[in-house]
């Protein structure tokens, strides 16, 4: 894996000795209309952005599209920038997905750098080299793998983020602590969300980081180690995409995280996987998360939806399943009455 990934408690400092090694022609930093006003002032001291065109799309999952994504071609077409030059993403999951995207296909790729503004950012679509927009009513349905040069990252931008987008990525979090151990399965139950200490979340980010690039570093373009990634993913993406069906959005770490309720009830079935782990982590889910909004009407659109995701092998589901913390089960077969009765598990309990 090649890209760096720099700790720093001052991005912009960061940031500039970045781009004085790397010597683009031309920097362009994208943002959306939330990080431009919450988090690009953090950038303000960086000489090497002084002078570099801001592009700016709409914020929010729903605008991860094709004409976001023209609209930054068109800017960077615009502002004359070759294969020399250089885009920052400044943002969460979106902009950094849909971002690097727009670098990776701009003049046949010109080189990027993330700097990850949210929780969710940071642990999870920043590092790992996986681009994309939502096209059709489905979640990055177009994309290409393309990692960074570099991420920065830093828990300073995270004194801008509410409590529903903490929430979201400490759901990926939590799905790195349960393909670690169970040690680090436990500090991550016990961490106060309510009342983040930002110094103990920053080595949580940190070693969330190092789970997910060791595994990325094994097997960069997902054919068998890096599956693990997508636990909680096959039922959360469709939870998500079926959601935006009904104009009613929910976060992706909302998502993944009752995705990780149906995958873990499956490997309790399927794998074995120990039931009083299962129920201690389904307890943080609800009390930090809820429930989704769905009924057993919902149950074959849902599966229909997961019929779509791109791990799939003809009409077979893959689910990454768990026999015990940090014990994987990937490419596993669930039969269609045990998804649906995960769904039921998910509503009720």
């Amino acid at each position: 894996m090649s890209q760096q990934i720099r700790f720093t408690p001052s991005p912009a400092a960061e940031l500039d000795s970045l781009l004085g090694k790397l010597n683009p022609d031309r920097v362009f930093v994208l943002t959306d209309t939330t990080t431009h006003a919450l988090c690009l002032p953090l950038l303000k001291e960086c000489a090497a952005l002084h002078d570099a065109p801001c592009i700016t799309i709409e914020a929010g999952d729903v605008h991860k599209h094709l004409g976001s994504l023209t609209s930054v071609w068109s800017a960077l077409c615009d502002g004359r920038a070759t294969r020399h030059s250089l885009l920052v993403n400044l943002g969460g999951g979106m902009v950094t997905d849909l971002g690097g995207f727009a670098a990776a296909t701009f003049k046949r790729g010109i080189r990027f750098i993330n700097v990850p503004t949210t929780l969710l950012g940071m642990v999870d679509a920043a590092v790992g080299g996986k681009t994309g927009i939502n096209f059709n009513g489905l979640k990055n349905e177009i994309g290409a793998f393309r990692e960074a040069d570099a991420v920065v990252v830093s828990t300073a931008f995270l004194r801008t983020l509410d409590s529903g987008n903490l929430r979201s990525g400490y759901a990926e979090m939590l799905k790195h602590s349960l393909l670690e151990n169970r040690e680090v399965w436990s500090a991550h139950l016990k961490f106060n969300l309510g009342n983040p200490d930002l110094a103990t979340l920053q080595e949580l980010v940190r070693l969330s980081i190092e789970v997910k690039t060791r595994i990325v570093t094994e097997d960069p373009c997902e054919k068998g180690i890096r599956k693990a990634l997508n636990l909680g993913h096959t039922a959360g993406h469709a939870l998500e995409s079926l959601a935006l069906e009904k104009e009613k959005p929910v976060l992706h770490g909302f998502a993944v995280a009752w995705g990780i309720v149906c995958e873990l009830f499956m490997s309790c079935a399927e794998a074995g996987f120990p039931e009083e782990v299962m129920r201690q982590t389904v307890g943080f889910i609800r009390e930090t998360y809820g429930v989704p909004d769905i009924t057993c009407k919902d149950y074959d659109r849902l599966y229909a939806l997961m019929l779509h995701d791109k791990k799939n092998v003809g009409n077979d589901i893959r689910f990454t399943l768990l026999s015990d913390i940090g014990t994987l089960r990937l490419d596993s077969l669930v039969p269609q009455s045990l998804v649906f009765e995960s769904f039921d598990f998910l509503r009720e309990g």
